[in-house]
């Protein structure tokens, strides 16, 4: 999959914008969904152009979801592993991997610059979610792990780890919060390396991340957020601190209010099925994973209304393939990536079941 012919080649920009599509609400269409992803593997609409900085992230949509739907053996995966493995940032020597970098995966050709003379890296734009997006997908294509330089990710990713816990994204500085926390979770549960953070460091600052009302904020103080609270009990369940179905554990595990968090999960379901992410707010086809996915780890999955939740991602679903954000929208691969998992979270007959914690299918995580 090179970046001139696959996932980047860009259509020609339309001098205005079609009508949204037409919506399909007469069954999950499984096919079209198919279609809609190989065509996004084979060439990327022009509205892509201002992502091609989360090119590796768009890849991880495309392959993922081609796995979900079980179609994965439309790809090449040697010729993506090669893509993906192109995007790491291999240190020249032992000693790089402490000097305040981090050695992942860059994003995109846009953000990796090459080497000097001396095989040096100048300017280095490893990125934890794109490292996170890379790992994913050649965990999805079935790749040797043991042929990585897991060793240089994990120790170099203690240089994002902040004196809270929290993690930055990129050495140079940014935002720390509860998605990157995620990310660097994820990354070493992958690699089996936690050598990566400093695991009570980073409970510590998860748990401070709660709020009043159950969910997770961000970062701590801050309002619930959907996305936000799977970060929180993803990353928990997969450093081990606590244990899945929650609710009906003799002795469940106390450093998290959960009555309090299922409560805030179950009111976030909307009048129209779908789940918001935050009070107030329209309901949103992503948050169909991350506020189930969230649920589905405490135990709680069942008690939501998944026929009427199933009745509104049907309306975000396009007729030409794909999900939209909110009904009668254009699809794109992010609502579409989370309108897949959420019907696998729904059980939908013909999708592959999902290791919910890392996002991908239970084959890839476990390597099946």
């Amino acid at each position: 999959m090179d970046s001139e012919s696959n996932l980047l080649q860009d259509s020609s920009t339309p001098s205005s914008s079609p009508p949204p599509p037409p919506s399909s609400s007469s069954g999950f269409d499984r096919d079209r969904h198919v279609m809609f992803l190989e065509m996004m593997y084979q060439l990327l609409p022009f509205q892509y152009q201002t992502q091609e900085i989360n090119h590796l992230t768009l890849a991880y949509f495309v392959i993922s979801g081609l796995h979900l739907l079980g179609a994965v053996d439309r790809v090449d995966k040697d010729k993506i592993a090669n893509w993906v493995l192109s995007f790491q940032a291999i240190p020249s020597n032992k000693a790089e991997k402490t000097n305040g970098e981090f050695y992942g995966f860059c994003g995109s050709r846009s953000s990796q610059f090459p080497p000097d003379e001396n095989g040096d890296l100048i300017h280095n734009g490893s990125h934890l979610a794109s490292t996170y997006c890379a790992l994913a997908i050649l965990k999805v294509i079935g790749y040797d792990f043991s042929n990585i330089n897991s060793e240089s990710i994990a120790i170099s990713m203690r240089n994002l780890q902040q004196s809270d816990g929290s993690f930055v994204p990129i050495h140079v500085g940014a935002e720390a919060d509860l998605r990157f926390v995620y990310c660097a979770a994820a990354i070493c549960y992958m690699l089996e390396n936690w050598s990566g953070m400093d695991r009570q460091k980073t409970k510590t600052y998860i748990l401070n991340c709660q709020s009043y009302d159950g969910g997770f904020g961000l970062t701590p103080g801050s309002e619930s957020h959907g996305g936000g609270t799977y970060c929180a009990i993803a990353s928990l369940r997969l450093m081990g601190f606590i244990e899945d179905d929650l609710l009906f554990r003799d002795n469940p595990s106390s450093i998290i209010n959960v009555p309090l968090l299922l409560e805030w999960c179950l009111q976030k379901q909307a009048a129209n099925g779908g789940f918001q992410g935050r009070p107030n707010k329209p309901a949103d086809t992503c948050y169909a994973f991350w506020i189930g996915s969230t649920l589905r780890i405490l135990g709680g999955l069942d008690f939501i209304n998944k026929k009427a939740l199933k009745t509104f991602l049907l309306t975000c679903q396009s007729k030409y393939g794909g999900f939209s954000k909110f009904p009668l929208d254009f699809p794109d691969l992010y609502h579409s990536y989370y309108g897949f998992t959420a019907f696998s979270l729904l059980e939908e007959p013909n999708i592959n079941s999902l290791f919910v914690e890392l996002g991908i299918t239970d084959a890839s995580a476990w390597g099946i």
